[in-house]
């Protein structure tokens, strides 16, 4: 595994959103998630979504191997010292392979660098095995909700890096 990292600018908005709407749709499927009941959800993302994080100043990194994009993750400044990591994908083919752990390694030297402390996260809560892969990777349980908009409970988590 060979993977670069480059900073996700308009040129390839369109790769990154069908990496992130491959990634997520399983997850999707898995959960009955549709663009009725969940229309916020990664799996339903439009390029048009990634202009406006970009005009929102949101840093987005493309996971790169061989040219081609096979992963996305999105850091945003939240606080002083709280960054949210968003909309992790790992195209479904290079899964259980060490990408996502890789892309958290590098958002959390990009947070630290920053002078970030903290990376939070928001999960489906009913989805034990992403929320027992990000415990492996130090991240805790801060909070669950429930949003009357949402089909699933949000699982909120932390990690200090």
């Amino acid at each position: 595994m060979n993977i670069d990292f480059i900073e996700a600018g308009p040129e390839i908005f369109d790769e990154c959103a069908e990496v992130i709407r491959t990634a997520f749709i399983t997850v999707a499927d898995d959960f009955g998630l549709t663009k009725e009941n969940a229309p916020t959800n990664p799996a339903f993302i439009e390029t048009d979504a990634l202009f406006k994080m970009h005009e929102h100043k949101i840093d987005m990194f493309a996971a790169v191997e061989n040219g081609a994009v096979i992963g996305f993750v999105a850091v945003e400044k939240a606080k002083e010292d709280t960054y949210y990591m968003e909309k992790l994908a790992v195209l479904p083919s290079f899964r259980h392979r060490g990408c996502g752990g890789a892309i958290m390694d590098f958002v959390f030297a990009f947070v630290k660098n920053d002078g970030g402390k903290k990376v939070s996260i928001g999960i489906i809560n009913e989805n034990t095995v992403l929320k027992n892969w990000y415990i492996s990777y130090g991240f805790a349980e801060t909070e669950t909700k429930v949003f009357s908009h949402l089909p699933f409970t949000v699982c909120l988590m932390e990690k200090y890096v």
